[in-house]
């Protein structure tokens, strides 16, 4: 139990510009760091160089004061297709020898998704034998290892049933959870219960906000009970300390340096 927390931005928030964001790793990490966050969780996409280069990505990281929390990754198959299943857990485990390097870093794996035709029981089951499997990679090259459901297109894990079942089928001691605020509440019509229901299992928490009719919203615009949360992730047994903000509004998608940069100043206001 903590609350002693330590606050970080995740890059999807110039991700989800595509080709609109010509920049570098670099200048993610000069604006992550100049907007008065202490560490990072960057995607597979935005690594960039760094991908192959782990030397020299901790190099760059202790030049402006970040600490890596969490190396996070997608795949096309959406974790949802058998074929595929092999080759997913070769880029699992590409990446959790990466943050192998860094000490207390996760990798943090995307939601299922559907990509293809037939049943749902049968991705929830695929799904949860490439989770279960790649948490194993993990913890025998001692990296944790986390699940990040998402509220986007045809994810495989959107409303309380959803997570439900997937934890079902999930083995705690292998497989941690980030929960995700904005999406929990797209899709969810009590998220303190549901956090509360899996409290054991979050390792991290990404911090977003949605207003009443479910868009993104700058922290603290909308309707997330950002205190309750915090109190709630506190008292999580394995909860690391770590609160990763991650900005997907319009006004992120206008400046997204100055909307992580709001963003932090709003976690201070809630003493964080």
């Amino acid at each position: 139990m903590t609350k002693d927390f330590k606050v970080g931005c995740q890059t999807f928030t110039w991700e989800m510009l595509g080709n609109a964001w010509t920049g570098t790793p670099d200048d993610l990490l000069a604006a992550i760091s100049a907007g008065g966050y202490s560490g990072i969780e960057i995607t597979d996409t935005m690594i960039g160089h760094y991908a192959a280069k782990p030397s020299e990505f901790a190099r760059a990281l202790r030049d402006v004061g970040l600490q890596l929390v969490s190396l996070a990754f997608g795949s096309k198959s959406g974790f949802t297709v058998a074929d595929a299943m092999e080759k997913d857990l070769a880029t699992a485990q590409r990446w959790i020898d990466h943050a192998a390097q860094f000490p207390g870093a996760f990798v943090s794996i995307g939601s299922a998704t559907i990509v293809s035709d037939g049943s749902r029981n049968d991705k929830f089951a695929v799904a949860a034998e490439f989770y279960n499997r790649a948490g194993a990679l993990g913890k025998a090259s001692g990296v944790e290892v986390a699940v990040h459901p998402s509220s986007h297109h045809n994810t495989l894990l959107f409303d309380r049933t959803d997570y439900d079942r997937i934890f079902a089928l999930l083995d705690p001691a292998l497989v941690g959870w980030v929960p995700d605020t904005g999406h929990i509440l797209r899709g969810h019509d009590d998220i303190l219960d549901t956090m509360r229901t899996y409290q054991d299992r979050i390792r991290y928490l990404h911090l977003k906000d949605v207003d009443a009719n479910d868009r993104w919203a700058m922290l603290g615009k909308g309707v997330l009970d950002t205190p309750a949360v915090l109190d709630l992730v506190a008292q999580a047994p394995r909860f690391n300390g770590w609160l990763v903000l991650e900005e997907e509004s319009g006004t992120a998608a206008t400046d997204p340096a100055a909307a992580i940069k709001a963003n932090r100043e709003t976690m201070r206001d809630y003493g964080a």
